[in-house]
């Protein structure tokens, strides 16, 4: 037997993304419920789901970029920083909560942090951030501490990245060795057009995560001011210690020593003689 609402239902289009089942998702604390806290739960959730789409996209690209298949790995690395620009917006979505709509259901979120949100962990180790004292604030979280244990222990986009660099013919072993390589990628760009586009896309996602960073400090304050975190972190103080954080430090670094002609006081030749010119 087949019918539309019956045994064996035809597919549709809210069955296919299961919109009965993701719409009881939203669960509220707060008693009576606070208007704000169904905004928070559903902003948040919707995070995590766009982590989901990015993990995805840079498992991809470290796939690609081990491949040696450049132009694929730029086109997912476009996937991630459009969806980036969407992460920073939605953080001015929260901002129209009036921070007292925030405080009615604020205190039932103890102990639970942005700070446990496993995905953005995740996110910076795959990126190439790696801090293993991280890894101590999901020890009682199974489940979260074998995806970050996995994911600290793989190699990361900032590993696949050099090695790309490294077979392309210049010398990475070291930082000055790496800064040296983007100058002479930064000084050539038509020589290897793919990978000047790819450390630009780098540089991009590296600068992304510090403006959602920054605004969502920006919003924290603004709402909370300087309150101590759910979780018993300093809040706002603790969040602006993450500002200067940077995923790709070599890139921007390399910026620092690019000349119109080439030649300043940082020479990767005396470095680095036999980066390919």
């Amino acid at each position: 037997m087949s019918s539309e609402y019956g045994q064996n239902p035809k597919l549709s289009y809210n069955k296919y993304l299961k919109v009965s089942e993701l719409i009881k998702l939203q669960e509220t604390l707060s008693e009576p419920t606070s208007h704000d806290e169904l905004l928070f739960i559903v902003i948040h959730q919707t995070y995590e789901l766009w982590f989901k789409q990015i993990l995805h996209e840079i498992d991809a690209t470290i796939g690609w970029l081990g491949e040696g298949r450049v132009f694929r790995a730029n086109h997912s690395l476009k996937v991630v920083i459009e969806i980036e620009k969407i992460l920073i917006d939605q953080i001015h979505i929260l901002e129209t909560m009036a921070p007292i709509g925030f405080l009615e259901f604020r205190d039932k979120l103890n102990p639970a942090s942005g700070f446990q949100s496993m995905q953005f962990r995740e996110l910076e180790f795959v990126s190439g951030a790696k801090d293993e004292k991280l890894l101590e604030f999901f020890a009682d979280d199974e489940f979260s501490t074998e995806h970050l244990q996995r994911r600290f222990d793989s190699p990361s986009l900032a590993d696949v990245f050099w090695s790309l660099i490294g077979k392309r013919g210049y010398p990475v072993g070291t930082e000055e060795e790496r800064i040296a390589a983007i100058v002479k990628i930064l000084e050539k760009t038509e020589k290897n057009p793919e990978i000047y586009i790819l450390q630009d896309l780098l540089i991009e996602h590296d600068k992304n995560i510090s403006l959602w960073r920054y605004h969502h400090v920006l919003m924290v304050e603004r709402m909370l001011g300087s309150k101590r975190g759910t979780g018993g972190s300093e809040g706002v103080g603790y969040l602006k210690t993450t500002l200067s954080k940077r995923l790709f430090p070599e890139i921007w670094e390399a910026r620092t020593h690019l000349e119109i002609d080439g030649i300043d006081e940082f020479d990767p030749s005396t470095l680095c003689p036999h980066v390919p010119e």
